[in-house]
């Protein structure tokens, strides 16, 4: 319960676009998106009644609140993320990244207020995300954690265990601690 798999859907020859096998998605998106909809449009509601109660609203003052708002949802809608044997990818607003997963070559990790990783492939792909939708998505971080270990098996990732490791370290602790939470434990 929780995860979403997906299937790839066969082209018009009948081959699978996507590798096959099982596909995780990130299990929090939606309510994040809806969270970045409340948001904007909390903004533009208050914008627009201030203006409409002092009597300055008009037709481009009421433009100007609304793509604020759109400019503030674009800004926190997150990236859709999805894993699949072989295959990361990241979507935006306006762009998707993929890396391929069974050849990586780094792993990098920046650490900070906002925390990213970054996997980039054999093929010279680049994909960033926050290392929480990882944490927080078992069925995502499984798939991903067996094609970094073939990467490695392959000897394609030379950059990047010690990332992986921090954060199996970090995923661990996190499953440990929601244990011994659920359980009256902690």
């Amino acid at each position: 319960m929780g995860q979403r798999f997906a299937h790839a859907a066969p082209d018009a020859h009948g081959a699978e676009a996507q590798p096959p096998g099982p596909c995780a998605h990130d299990i929090h998106w939606a309510g994040e998106m809806r969270s970045a909809i409340g948001v904007a449009s909390v903004l533009f509601t208050a914008l627009f009644a201030v203006d409409a109660g002092s009597g300055r609203l008009d037709v481009t003052r009421g433009l100007l609140w609304a793509g604020l708002a759109c400019l503030l949802f674009a800004i926190l809608l997150p990236h859709r993320v999805s894993v699949r044997p072989g295959l990361l990818s990241a979507r935006g607003l306006l762009t998707t990244h993929t890396v391929r997963t069974d050849s990586l070559v780094s792993v990098h990790w920046s650490d900070g207020v906002a925390q990213r990783m970054t996997l980039r492939d054999s093929q010279g792909s680049r994909v960033e995300i926050d290392p929480t939708v990882l944490a927080r998505n078992p069925a995502m971080w499984r798939l991903l954690d067996a094609d970094c270990r073939s990467s490695i098996r392959q000897g394609t990732l030379r950059r990047g265990t010690t990332a992986m490791r921090q954060l199996a370290q970090r995923i661990d602790h996190e499953t440990a601690h929601a244990v011994f939470k659920v359980s009256g434990l902690h």
